[in-house]
């Protein structure tokens, strides 16, 4: 596929080897300049690209709003199969933490190129994207590292294991909006994919919901209105406020899972909207 000027096709030298990147650069003008956004796709940690919508259709849509984005193509895990658990034991192939590093590596990178720039920089991402955004986030926390500016959760799956759809939510995802949600089941699955052991599930950088979220950045969860995996969603917001976030949680009405996959739809229109507004109130914040 070919892509205008604005955008372009680069790497960023990682710990485990380069990872894909593409650059998003807005027109230029305005007062001030935008944070940079590091944008990570979804795809349950093992697919998606920066072909997909959920990576392009976002990035343009941030670049329209001034936001230079570098969207990441981080290592995936092996494809599962939501119908079966995983085997025993250690699994094969590439399993966390290698995309969690990834990511690391690339925010690493990134912060030069805003500090450069005198931008400041919010990491987001969608579904497993917002989770491994959520999780590199903490482990710089802990690691002492210098913290993104903001963060930026899509209807993201933050906990090893699905907490329970309160019942506002389960209103919500009944009768025929019940096709196609997430079960506890099927995110255990996922997760345990992901994780590759065991023991790696109860990591805070693998699943950081669940554990001490102090020190993180002004956040923005997004949920869909119609998607069980917003349990997780509302769930991580208010760990998020328990530890002294600043978090805004907003969900967008008649939305499903993925809405950020379907340009062109009320949803991804709306979503948009609403991530662009909450970036230009942030930014104002961080100026003042």
């Amino acid at each position: 596929m070919r892509h205008p000027e604005a955008t372009s096709d680069d790497v960023v030298i990682g710990r485990h080897g380069p990872v894909p990147v593409r650059r998003y650069r807005p027109r230029p003008g305005g007062e001030r300049p935008a944070p940079l956004v590091v944008w990570l796709h979804g795809g349950a940690f093992s697919h998606g690209d920066l072909e997909m919508p959920e990576s392009d259709a976002v990035a343009r849509g941030l670049v329209e709003a001034g936001h230079p984005v570098l969207a990441v193509d981080y290592r995936r895990v092996p494809p599962w199969k939501w119908w079966a658990r995983p085997r025993p034991g250690i699994l094969s192939g590439i399993r966390y933490p290698v995309p969690l590093d990834d990511v690391v590596d690339v925010i690493g990178h990134a912060r030069g190129e805003a500090a450069v720039s005198g931008r400041g920089l919010v990491v987001g991402g969608a579904s497993a994207g917002a989770c491994l955004a959520a999780a590199a986030a903490l482990r710089l926390v802990r690691e002492g590292d210098t913290v993104p500016n903001g963060l930026l959760l899509a209807y993201g799956t933050f906990h090893a294991q699905l907490p329970s759809v309160p019942p506002a939510l389960h209103a919500r995802i009944r009768g025929r909006h019940g096709f196609m949600q997430f079960r506890p089941s099927t995110v255990e699955r996922m997760n345990r994919n992901y994780a590759g052991r065991i023991e790696a599930m109860d990591d805070p950088f693998a699943f950081p919901g669940g554990h001490d979220l102090r020190g993180l950045p002004p956040t923005m969860v997004l949920d869909a209105d119609r998607d069980s995996l917003r349990a997780s969603g509302e769930r991580f917001a208010a760990e998020l406020a328990d530890g002294g976030v600043d978090v805004s949680y907003d969900v967008v009405p008649e939305s499903t899972h993925g809405f950020l996959d379907r340009p062109g739809s009320p949803a991804f229109d709306e979503g948009i909207a609403r991530v662009t507004r909450w970036l230009a109130a942030s930014a104002d914040g961080h100026d003042r």
